[in-house]
């Protein structure tokens, strides 16, 4: 008799034997330019806390000592930067090697405006600095890992509808059981911990919405539902696709959160022009959008007061235009070259002028110290982001991949717009936040996987995507024949 091997199991160091250890010059030569730039707004910054509190004009603002304290804050996070890029590097991974250094400098921007900012308006660990930084490290921390473990997009395209009815799932929770923030309820308590679901919810719906195009991609492009002289798309195929956006849209808007619904619209509008380059399409939505905020203006009180306040904020510049009123004027103060960090937002009768600096105005707080050329400099950043999502759509081994990519690209680069329109008075106010430099854990960790499954989504020797199935083709082939 013999004995039957037995069966031996893959070892960990066999595993670790394929990886091959990958340079990265391009990103580590950027990321010592966004290191320099870093240092210089820190050491710009400290200098300015040191003169006030010597000439003891605090003004809300952190002593000289804090400035020690906040280059420490400024040193930790440059090593959480370079250790990611360490990560990558030994990975062997062949992704983009500029998203990386554009939301490290992001986020360096925003570790430097919290540590500008009073440390007591908010913090879970410890000031506003400091719980800021303790975000940003998990945040590079989860963008590394999705870049590096994700190596097939499987278990995103074959259970998208599972990701969007989680996504509804977790907005109904958050309605019901959700905490009231400054009239919208966005925010649900996890035990000491809170965040904002409606962030986890656009990963969800570019993920669904992506699936979804893809897969319908030739029947949205070909066929059409005439209604008159108006071409619309072939509803059968539409429906599903609506209705999860209507959902979710019909949730935001009822949960006060207009900020997600614009965002949502937007990102849903722009992936179907891409599907099928139809403009037609992008009309009927323009129109369909300026129909329902009409109808929003008529029904919703808060809806109807963020127009008003758009309209004419020095109505009522004292009261509720009054933070939109001190945004502008923090733009007239920093003109083109800006005031200089540290240097800007006096206080008021012995408080900011903008109480929500830190989360719905930081555009406006960067525009006064850093001027035009520092929020050009910050809006090219996000542009960098936006092409860099782009181009890795464009070089997608097959459609799913393609509009992912360019989803995931886009509300990146949306959700920035819509938050600086706002500061600049563009469009009415609303509750998102600036992606990477707002405080906010939620924000923070949501936009990190955003720029993870990009990266993931770049790389080179990613796994190839899994055939269509056969019944797909057959049931395809039989509706055009029907039609």
């Amino acid at each position: 008799m013999t004995a039957t091997p037995a069966r031996t199991e893959p070892q960990l160091p066999a595993l670790l034997a394929g990886i091959r250890p990958r340079p990265r010059w391009r990103e580590l030569v950027l990321l010592g330019i966004a290191t320099l730039t870093l240092t210089v707004g820190g050491v710009s910054l400290g200098a300015t806390l040191r003169a006030r509190d010597a000439a003891g004009d605090g003004g809300g603002i952190p002593d000289a000592a804090f400035a020690s304290y906040g280059a420490s804050l400024l040193a930790i996070y440059v090593v959480a930067l370079l250790l990611a890029h360490a990560v990558l590097v030994l990975s062997g991974r062949r992704s983009d090697q500029v998203l990386l250094p554009s939301v490290g400098l992001l986020g360096g921007i925003s570790l430097l405006l919290m540590e500008r900012l009073p440390q007591d308006l908010a913090g879970q660990f410890g000031g506003l600095a400091q719980t800021q930084l303790v975000w940003l490290i998990i945040a590079l921390a989860v963008l590394t890992i999705v870049a590096v473990v994700v190596r097939s997009d499987a278990w995103l395209r074959l259970y998208k509808y599972t990701w969007a009815a989680a996504g509804i799932a977790l907005l109904l929770l958050t309605f019901v059981f959700g905490r009231d923030v400054g009239g919208a309820r966005l925010t649900l308590d996890l035990g000491p911990v809170s965040g904002q679901p409606s962030e986890l919810l656009k990963v969800i719906l570019v993920v669904f919405l992506a699936g979804y195009l893809s897969e319908n991609r030739p029947l949205l492009v070909e066929q059409s539902t005439a209604l008159g002289p108006i071409r619309l798309p072939p509803v059968p195929y539409l429906a599903p696709m609506a209705a999860m956006w209507a959902i979710a849209l019909g949730i935001v808007v009822v949960q006060r959160d207009l900020g997600a619904a614009l965002l949502f619209f937007a990102v849903f509008l722009l992936l179907l022009y891409i599907t099928t380059a139809r403009a037609s399409f992008v009309a009927i939505g323009i129109v369909l959008f300026v129909l329902g905020s009409a109808l929003m203006y008529r029904l919703f009180a808060h809806v109807q007061q963020r127009v008003d306040i758009w309209i004419d904020p020095f109505k009522d510049a004292s009261g509720a235009g009054y933070q939109v009123v001190q945004a502008l004027y923090a733009f007239a103060r920093g003109g083109i070259l800006g005031t200089g960090l540290g240097n800007g937002l006096p206080t008021v009768g012995g408080r900011l002028p903008i109480p929500e600096i830190h989360t719905d105005f930081p555009f406006a707080a960067l525009g006064e110290e850093l001027g035009l050329i520092g929020i050009l400099a910050i809006l090219g950043l996000y542009l960098v982001v936006i092409v860099r999502g782009l181009r890795i759509a464009a070089s997608a081994a097959d459609d799913f991949r393609a509009l992912l990519a360019a989803g995931l690209s886009l509300v990146v680069g949306v959700q920035a717009f819509i938050i600086a329109a706002g500061n600049l008075k563009l469009i009415p106010l609303t509750g998102i936040t600036l992606p990477f430099i707002s405080y906010g854990g939620s924000s923070l960790l949501a936009n990190a996987l955003v720029v993870g499954m990009l990266l993931a989504l770049s790389d080179r020797g990613v796994e190839a995507p899994p055939p269509p199935r056969r019944g797909r083709r057959l049931r395809a082939l039989f509706d055009r024949g029907a039609a």
